[in-house]
Order: C-alpha cells, then structure tokens, then sequence
C-alpha cells in the first residue's frame, strides 16, 4: 500500500483542475508517483460525487501506456447516504485489511468523526481493491487492479488518451452484439457470486464498453453474498437493471428467474 505524501513541488501533475483538487491529487497519489507506477495524470476521466477518476501516463514497468487513478472524496461519506446498507455484513478493516479491534477507532467510526470518516473511507477502499483482486483472479471481466493506498486506487485505464471508454448505457449495440454481451455480464454476475460477493449496484452505467468488450467498474458497495440480510435482493436488482438495459436492444430475459437458477446454484437455497 502506498502512503506516502511528497515533499511540496516533487510531484507536480500536468492536469491541476482547481486549486483544492490538486493539492487533493498531489496528497492522495504521490506516493504512487514516487513509486513510478505513473510520470503524470493526463486528464480527468469520470467524477462523482465519492471518487474521481484520472487517466495516468504509466510508468515503464506496469506494462501498459495508461493506467486510472480512482481517488476517493475527502467528505464521500457526507454524500453517501445509504452506506449502511452495503457495510451489513462487513467487518471494517484497517489500513493493512485486518479488522479494526481498537476500541477508540470503533468510537470514532460510531460518532461519524473526522477520524472515523478517514476509517471508513479506508476500509470502503480497501474493500473495492480486494473486491476487485477475487474478481480478476477468477476471469471476470474487470479492470485489472494495481495498487492500492488509504484513499485511492491504481488500476488498468479502459480507453485511450483521447478518453475513457463510455458506458453501456450511452452505447447502442446491434442484435447479435447485445445477444452475446448480455450473457457476457451474466456469466460475470455468476463468477462474482461464485466468489461469494455481489456487486449490490450493478447497471450498464457501471459497465464500460471498449473495442466490442466490456468491463464491469465500480466495486466498493459489493456485498458478501453470504452473511448480508438483503443479499438475494440485491442480486437480483443488479439483474433487473441490466435486463432492463439489454430489454431496450432487443434481448429479453427473467431477471428474477435468473437471479434464483444463481442462488440454487452458487448459495446451495431456494427462495
């Protein structure tokens, strides 16, 4: 994990955006500049209201032209409002993915301090980065994750220096396209389910669509399948977006009879 804050005017990103933003750049991904993982951030790829997301130039030895940046907000927290939902079954971890025991930590994280925010942020990342690590270790399609430190996440770029790739949801696909990567996402729903986690927000606005393949994004709220009250629901509303999605370019499926033949399969139940 990389932590380190540089020394003012060692690292200094080619793409600044506003005065805060870049003191904000230079504090959360110095420590990967120094590492070399990256020489620059080119341009901003994807903002929201918990993360941004840069396009770096990589370094010599990732073996790639680019690599994403995902930086978590200072205050992501204050803007997300149904965090508790994804945190149930979850145990928050420390800095090193251990569980946090320390009684001064837990009190912190209970009364939502500034502590206790910096925790949880951590533990949201931490949480993503691994998500992420089962996921590609298994063959889903994912971008390949890199590195991780206390707010950000280094990660395979999808797209080009002329821009991300976009979203399924803004692209249209021809019949036998769309055949054919809606059981792609499918298939990728199975494969994460079979690693016991469920991506809890899955729609073709977190999937990117890049040279005819696509890439399922944004992690940190994935759910464990086993242990979270409202596992099933969640499962199955990740495939009632996406049928809905594919229903729009002519592929029609039964999200909820899709999302029962998983849980018998993977969770060994019935519904």
């Amino acid at each position: 994990m990389t932590e380190r804050i540089l020394i003012e005017d060692e690292f200094d990103p080619g793409f600044a955006g506003t005065f805060s933003e870049h003191q904000w750049i230079k504090q959360s991904l110095g420590g990967f500049y120094e590492d070399k993982w990256f020489t620059d951030i080119l341009y901003r790829a994807k903002g929201g209201k918990e993360a941004t997301v840069y396009c770096c130039q990589a370094g010599p030895a990732v073996g790639a032209e680019l690599l994403a940046a995902k930086v978590y907000r200072p205050r992501a927290f204050r803007a997300m409002k149904n965090d508790s939902l994804y945190r149930q079954g979850r145990e928050m971890l420390d800095a090193e993915g251990k569980p946090i025991r320390d009684s001064r930590a837990q009190r912190a994280i209970r009364k939502n301090t500034r502590f206790g925010r910096q925790l949880k942020t951590a533990s949201w990342n931490l949480n993503e980065y691994k998500t992420m690590q089962a996921f590609a270790a298994a063959g889903a399609d994912v971008p390949r994750p890199l590195a991780h430190g206390r707010n950000a996440i280094l990660m395979e770029f999808v797209g080009d220096r002329n821009g991300p790739a976009p979203v399924l949801q803004r692209v249209r696909l021809g019949p036998n396209e769309a055949e054919r990567l809606f059981r792609r996402i499918v298939r990728n729903v199975e494969l994460m389910l079979s690693c016991g986690r469920i991506h809890a927000d899955l729609s073709a606005y977190n999937v990117l669509y890049w040279q005819g393949e696509v890439k399922v994004i944004d992690f940190p709220q994935a759910v464990p399948a086993d242990g979270h009250p409202q596992a099933f629901a969640l499962l199955t509303r990740d495939l009632d977006r996406i049928c809905r999605y594919f229903a729009r370019q002519g592929v029609r499926a039964d999200a909820n009879a899709l999302a029962c033949e998983m849980w018998r399969r993977y969770m060994n139940a019935e519904i």
